[in-house]
């Protein structure tokens, strides 16, 4: 198997859109994970993926390969980047802690992604009086 179509492989295991209840208004896409270890499952094999602040990301395979890449949630998509390939799901809501769910790429790689944990909901703003205090 060549490299390139390793790293697709890898790619979709590492990028789904995953539905759920959404946060508070100011959601931001991907920071219910950021930093959260995800597992993900694409033709049997179980990647682990950690998208990092600032739009790093780390995939890691069974064997403790990392795959250093970056990526991005936008417009409804969560796309995956490591300079040579890039691939893409749809992503309109949050990932829930210890639901997976099932998608497909736009290259038609169909996995399942489970989050063992999330992060928190930013807190509400601070309420302010009618003086703006």
């Amino acid at each position: 198997m060549n490299q390139s179509l390793k790293f697709r492989i890898v790619l979709a295991a590492a990028a789904a859109a995953l539905p759920g209840a959404a946060f508070a208004q100011g959601w931001t896409p991907g920071s219910e994970v950021v930093g959260q270890p995800l597992q993900v499952t694409t033709n049997g094999v179980t990647n682990t993926v950690t998208l990092m602040p600032g739009g790093s990301a780390a995939i890691t395979s069974p064997s403790g390969r990392v795959v250093n890449a970056s990526w991005s949630a936008a417009n409804g998509r969560i796309c995956l980047v490591n300079g040579a390939a890039q691939e893409c799901w749809p992503y309109a809501a949050p990932f829930q802690a210890g639901q997976p769910v099932t998608v497909t790429s736009s290259c038609n790689a169909v996995s399942t992604w489970l989050a063992a944990a999330t992060n928190a909901p930013p807190p509400p703003p601070a309420q302010r009086g009618e003086r703006g205090r």
